[in-house]
């Protein structure tokens, strides 16, 4: 009975993990083809469309590697070496690592780009592009340097026996750490991406702010009352905070998991929950970016020269 039960609990998180990754890479791809043909089109991009791309396409790889990892936790595969575990692991958490600094700077992109000419971030507008580039630039070499611990850390234990070996999947586990060295990292990472995420909910504040104010001021003007129907500047508030609430949720979540298995739990079960819930935001978000590009299925549309490229001949 036990081992029935565990096998149908084992079966439930294969099924519900590659059902995430279907969904994330799916939607994903969708939404990085949008993009690509838009600008083949010749179509003017906005001043988010560049990032935004790049939050996508960086969403696809991670989920991709995410792909690799989950299959070697539940499918039997042929073992993996050293190499193919270090290059994966550290691939991946550079993804995830670039997953967070991209949707910060977004977030500070689209608060410059919507900062009024008496703003102290007016000054930055006509060069926010050099800026947040050489920024991502910047954060992507100091997660490349702060990951670089997972090239040694990771190794293929394809007959793990130690309960000392942190799991990361069937055939990759982590060397163990000393308490000291396990509280340096987490407080590293802890201050890192506290860092980031206080970055974004300010930047997001900021907007809110601006566009509520905006909100008034046209109510102001035009001397109108509240309509039933949404105002763009409505739909942007609840986009914008839709996004925050859920990252930073999933953050706090990962936050505390992660602690939680380098300080206490060492399982494949809270490494399961822990990798569902981190990647959730790389699989909503696309879904969020794409109800509110309300010309998706016109550009598509007109790309393939109206309704002619879907009929069945």
């Amino acid at each position: 009975m036990n081992t029935h039960t565990h096998t149908h609990t084992h079966s439930d998180i294969r099924n519900t993990f590659f059902s995430e990754i279907g969904i994330g890479i799916s939607a994903n791809s969708f939404l990085l083809l949008f993009y690509i043909l838009k600008f083949i089109g010749g179509h003017r991009p906005r001043p988010t469309d560049m990032l935004i791309g790049l939050l996508t396409l960086i969403h696809l790889l991670m989920l991709m590697f995410m792909a690799f990892i989950a299959m070697d936790i539940f499918i039997s595969l042929r073992g993996w070496d050293d190499t193919i575990c270090k290059l994966i692991v550290y691939l991946y958490r550079i993804w995830r690592g670039l997953s967070l600094c991209t949707t910060s700077l977004l977030s500070v992109f689209q608060a410059i780009t919507l900062s009024p000419r008496s703003s102290c971030l007016a000054k930055f507008k006509h060069k926010s592009r050099h800026y947040i580039s050489c920024a991502l630039l910047l954060l992507s070499v100091l997660y490349m340097l702060t990951s670089s611990h997972f090239l040694v850390s990771i190794v293929a234990t394809p007959n793990l026996t130690s309960n000392n070996f942190m799991f990361v999947s069937r055939f990759c586990s982590r060397l163990p750490m000393s308490y000291l060295m396990k509280s340096t990292f987490s407080t590293l990472l802890a201050i890192r991406e506290a860092f980031l995420i206080s970055l974004m909910v300010i930047s997001t504040w900021y907007m809110v702010a601006l566009l509520c104010r905006h909100r008034k001021q046209a109510l102001h003007l035009h001397s109108t009352s509240l309509s039933p129907k949404a105002s763009p500047e409505q739909r942007a508030n609840r986009t914008i905070l839709l996004l925050m609430s859920f990252f930073v949720l999933m953050s706090v979540l990962d936050g505390f998991i992660s602690c939680s298995r380098t300080m206490y739990m060492n399982d494949a079960t809270s490494y399961s929950i822990q990798f569902f819930v981190v990647h959730l935001y790389a699989t909503v978000s696309p879904f969020v970016f794409t109800s509110t590009e309300k010309h998706v299925a016109n550009f598509f549309r007109s790309m393939c020269g109206g309704h002619k490229c879907f009929n069945v001949h």
